[in-house]
């Protein structure tokens, strides 16, 4: 940034002692009916940076922002938010998806391949000299227990032990068709499922991946581009945002006949999303979010819209959907009755 530093930092602090960026207008968060089912934004936290993807632990909130990397925040009183770090010395690459285990925050960074952030401090994050996948385009980040699963686009996916962090374990690179752009991996790290651009959906079996053995169990071609994914195992559903054509709904409980059971588009491009009680949340860039009723995925329902500038990761709790709002910064949405 050509700004000074310091005078940044200032504006940013009285950022968030103004109620954190823009104000919240909720009756011009859109025109014409109310679309909004209840859903407003309650607070609207300015960035320094491009926000991209937001993970939350515990209280704290872990924010990439693109070029100005890493920032911590602690929302432990959200009406009342406090930057802990607003970014992270010397981080290369455009920090676009996150990733957590315990006091490591891992960044896909693109080309820069994945940084890991030792955030036992979270007022002072510190890079370690360990750079996974560098020259390699890293697109998003999956970790699941001591394992952690990495989409690189053309190349498919690579897999690594992170049980010790400092010394991780290579477990090798499976292609996959298409771009792989993000990963959901079954909680028995069974499977993996891919969402792979232009030709959807591919699953693998890796329950011998520690020896090096992954093996293509099928695939789905959707409509649109998918540029995410994330699955109810029970029912063996997986959710794909796909660009254009919005929300792909597949079922893959046949695998020898995975096919799509139901779709909706409400406009926008479909970029992240979660799915949690038979409400999918959808980020769509300039379409803001989408939340989606999918307890009928043949007959899937629009439930609520908010609009937002440029919509892209997404994480939630039991109180907030987060929005990393590429021109709004950290969108904090709650539903009101």
């Amino acid at each position: 940034m050509k700004m000074n530093r310091f005078l940044i930092l200032a504006m940013f602090g009285l950022s968030l002692l103004l109620g954190c960026g823009k104000p919240n207008e909720p009756e011009s968060l859109g025109s014409g009916p109310d679309n909004s089912g209840g859903y407003k934004i309650v607070k609207r936290i300015s960035t320094l940076g491009f926000a991209q993807d937001v993970v939350k632990k515990d209280n704290l909130l872990y924010i990439a922002q693109g070029e100005a990397g890493l920032m911590i925040i602690d929302a432990s009183d959200t009406s009342n938010v406090q930057m802990l770090a607003d970014t992270v010395p010397n981080l290369q690459g455009y920090s676009s998806k996150l990733a957590v285990k315990d006091s490591l925050v891992f960044i896909a960074a693109g080309s820069n391949g994945i940084f890991m952030i030792d955030v036992s401090d979270p007022a002072q994050p510190e890079q370690i000299d360990i750079n996974l996948l560098n020259n390699v385009t890293v697109r998003n980040i999956d970790i699941l227990g001591n394992y952690l699963f990495a989409s690189i686009s053309e190349h498919g996916f690579s897999m690594y032990n992170i049980s010790i962090p400092l010394d991780p374990i290579y477990y090798g690179n499976v292609e996959t068709a298409g771009y792989a752009h993000d990963l959901a991996v079954t909680s028995d790290t069974a499977y993996v499922l891919a969402a792979c651009g232009e030709l959807g959906l591919s699953i693998f079996n890796i329950t011998q991946f520690q020896t090096g053995i992954t093996t293509f169990v099928g695939s789905c071609d959707t409509e649109g581009y998918a540029e995410a994914i994330a699955i109810d195992e029970d029912a063996s559903i997986a959710y794909l945002a796909c660009g254009t054509m919005g929300l792909q709904v597949v079922d893959y409980a046949d695998t020898a006949n995975i096919s799509v059971i139901g779709s909706f588009d409400y406009g926008g491009y479909a970029k992240d999303l979660i799915v949690k009680d038979n409400k999918v949340y959808m980020t769509a860039e300039l379409s803001g979010l989408h939340i989606l009723d999918v307890s009928n995925p043949a007959n899937i329902k629009l439930e609520g819209v908010v609009d937002t500038e440029f919509a892209l990761g997404i994480e939630m709790d039991d109180q907030y959907i987060y929005v990393a709002d590429e021109e709004g910064g950290l969108l904090l949405i709650t539903k009101i009755n």
